[in-house]
């Protein structure tokens, strides 16, 4: 962990708590000085985001040297021993000139059509990394942030708190260490990174395959996913008999990537074909088994060098929980609170399959739920997915964030041109967060049409962490919101299906967090926050997706105008709520399987898929499949590593801030405000349980050995996830 730079893979997952094989998570950090373009007349031209650097891809390296050059100045500024408070300041603007490249690099890496610019955008990303080793060992800076965090006369309670977490975080790249350990703490940092690019690596490279033969057995509005193969077979000739020719026989071959498995699994009836590409895709990359093992070895070593017990110790005692027995204590808890409600929903998905398969049914198994989930609940609420997605073009779902804003915040959403140089592709929308007696409060890109090379998946980039810059000036944070809709931009034909929309929702609560953030050091800007605590407001805006009085307000047809009916909307949420207590089991046990793996006793592959396998049946209603091995396409444990419990947290705060704060009235400027006020803006300048105790009293988080939990009462009433609580 860099001290640098404070780095949040939470900021870019896709949202929700994720399956296997979700995209792997890009991790970010804020970045430094940024103007918006003064358009006078004639649009004055910019680079990228704004940077002056980055009118061509050569300026990239440029970008690099003028970061180097400044933070050197700054090192040299720190090492004459200035004031505890001047050193604050110095550091928090190196961080603040080094991220300016690694954000903005990242950033192009990830979204640039032109490869000039990307390749330039690496190389980037390359060297300051390299520079960051330097800053992050040098002793000077670290000498002079403990004597600062020893400091009595720093002013404020963020300074003093900006200067103990400078402190933990450098001694977390084992800075304090003798020399021979720190040397071997270097290359565990190098082994771990490069293990974890290759994991990445292998799932792209070997997402797997199986063909299918005839054509047929796959419904034929998935066919585009697919590609064509072919294969000769031998047939009886129409001439006499005994005579044979070969016939060419057209197939389909089933790429088993995590989306068009998930297609594939919804749609195709045939049953075989289900288990072939389920067995498939949950057996490849088999190189990664090797990866995790050699990546839990890795993390384990560091952390014992670093003095915890194992690497789950060292992720998780600087959040809430502090402890990993304080996590399996609520993990276990609550599995045995959902075990009951998750059987019954086993039973009914069961009995389903026999009612359909009659005689031919043996059992109930895991290529079988995906397909019977969605067609139970599409019987049951006479659901039809395009009906749906009606109600949602996307142009609309846009006024609706600009609605939240609004009702919630008393500010606004606007479109605002941009600078010739300063988007990577026309398709990009910039908008300003104003507040009409606070003026602009930061910028937002949106960048929401799938094209190649774009990332995958859907994720908020920070671009520019607010800061204070003098007793008159801030820095207004700048973020930028990705996801990959299908269509062309502006078009009415572009709909969303709900699930896009709650993703929108979730990304745009991370967003606003660091939008709103108004803390006096970047270091604590917006989402970097500890890391149990980040997705919450995330997961809060998800709830804004789901509610009739919210979406009436901006969910309508796409050709009539027509309000989204709210008898719709019921059976959305009664759609929604049929499997809560499978998917609940199912996160608990990748939760569960997380802390395992990243344990005090890092298992070897054999016998980590063995304890996986163990873990499914004690954890879940679901039998494991002999021989396949869903966490070697489970990018979570690479990137959030002993840290994928905190999705669950993030679950339980938002229920209960939704119950006791929004529920009432979801649009209320009083709830909005509080929100703002009492958690947004602080960013990571306050501990989140006094922020959250802050916010909606007592009854939200709980101490437990040390630590902290949250209270589950309303995540679990909400979907009557509990037996006996309907």
């Amino acid at each position: 962990m860099s001290a640098l730079i404070r780095r949040y893979a939470a900021v870019l997952c896709h949202k929700r708590m994720l399956k296997p094989n979700y995209p792997t998570l890009v991790l970010t950090c804020h970045v430094s000085t940024w103007v918006a373009p003064q358009l006078n007349g004639a649009a004055a031209t910019t680079g990228l985001y704004g940077f002056d650097h980055l009118k061509t891809p050569k300026g990239f390296q440029r970008f690099v040297d003028d970061a180097i050059e400044r933070s050197g100045e700054l090192v040299n500024y720190i090492s004459s021993m200035p004031s505890s408070a001047e050193v604050l300041r110095a550091m928090d603007e190196i961080s603040n000139t080094v991220c300016c490249v690694v954000d903005s690099a990242e950033l192009c890496r990830n979204t640039h059509p032109d490869r000039e610019f990307v390749e330039a955008a690496g190389k980037a990303s390359m060297r300051i990394n390299e520079y960051l080793h330097y800053l992050n060992t040098n002793h000077t800076l670290y000498a002079a942030v403990k004597r600062a965090e020893k400091d009595g006369h720093l002013l404020t309670k963020e300074a003093h708190r900006a200067a103990n977490q400078l402190r933990i975080d450098f001694e977390k790249g084992g800075i304090h260490l003798p020399p021979e350990k720190l040397a071997r703490v270097n290359q565990l940092h190098l082994s771990i990174l490069q293990l974890s690019r290759e994991f990445g690596e292998n799932i792209t490279i070997d997402p797997g395959y199986v063909d299918i033969f005839p054509a047929s057995r796959i419904p034929k509005h998935i066919h585009h996913l697919l590609k064509p193969v072919h294969r000769f077979t031998s047939g009886s000739s129409s001439g006499s008999l005994g005579s044979w020719n070969n016939m060419k026989e057209k197939g389909l071959r089933i790429t088993t990537d995590h989306r068009t498995l998930v297609s594939v699994m919804h749609w195709v009836s045939d049953e075989e074909v289900r288990k072939m590409a389920y067995i498939q895709g949950n057996s490849v990359p088999h190189a990664n088994l090797e990866v995790l093992d050699k990546l839990a070895a890795a993390r384990h070593e560091l952390a014992q060098m670093m003095g915890y017990r194992s690497y789950a110790e060292f992720v998780v005692k600087p959040n809430l929980a502090s402890s990993p027995e304080v996590v399996i204590s609520f993990l276990h808890e609550m599995s045995k609170m959902v075990r009951p409600r998750a059987d019954e929903e086993f039973e009914a998905i069961r009995n389903f399959k026999r009612e359909k398969c009659g005689q031919r049914c043996i059992d109930l198994e895991p290529w079988d739920e995906t397909y019977y989930t969605a067609m139970m609940k599409s019987s049951a609420h006479n659901l039809d997915s395009s009906i749906v997605a009606s109600y949602f073009p996307l142009p609309q779902c846009i006024e609706g964030l600009k609605v939240l804003v609004n009702s919630l915040f008393g500010a606004m959403l606007h479109n605002v041109p941009m600078a010739p140089g300063e988007s990577w592709h026309p398709d990009v929308l910039k908008m300003s967060l104003h507040h009409p007696e606070e003026g602009d409060l930061g910028y937002l890109y949106l960048d929401l049409y799938s094209r190649k090379g774009k990332y995958p998946g859907c994720a908020n980039f920070a671009v520019k962490g607010g800061c204070r810059i003098s007793e008159t000036e801030y820095q207004l944070p700048v973020v930028a919101l990705l996801c990959n809709f299908s269509g062309s931009p502006g078009s009415s034909t572009v709909r969303l299906n709900h699930g896009d929309v709650e993703t929108l929702f979730h990304e745009f609560g991370h967003a606003l967090h660091s939008l709103f953030s108004r803390t006096d050091y970047q270091h604590f800007s917006g989402t970097r926050v500890a890391l149990d605590f980040a997705e919450m407001p995330s997961n809060l805006f998800e709830y804004y997706a789901w509610d009739y009085r919210v979406l009436r307000t901006f969910a309508k047809h796409y050709s009539t105008g027509e309000i989204i009916p709210e008898k719709l909307v019921k059976s959305m949420q009664g759609a929604r709520d049929m499997f809560a207590a499978t998917e609940l089991q199912r996160q608990v046990f990748y939760a569960l399987a997380d802390q395992t793996l990243f344990g005090e006793q890092p298992a070897s592959p054999n016998d980590m898929s063995s304890i996986l396998a163990e873990f499914k049946m004690q954890h879940t209603s679901w039998k494991h499949v002999e021989g396949t091995n869903w966490q070697i396409r489970f990018s979570h444990l690479v990137n959030y590593g002993a840290g994928y419990y905190s999705y669950l947290y993030a679950k339980c705060f938002a229920a209960t801030i939704w119950k006791k704060l929004c529920q009432e009235d979801p649009l209320s400027l009083t709830a909005g405000t509080a929100l703002r006020t009492k958690v947004l803006q602080h960013g990571g300048s306050k501990e989140p349980a006094e922020l959250l105790n802050d916010l909606v009293g007592e009854g939200i988080l709980k101490h437990c050995d040390g630590g902290i939990v949250p209270d589950i009462t309303c995540f679990l009433e909400e979907s009557r996830l509990v037996v006996g609580r309907r």
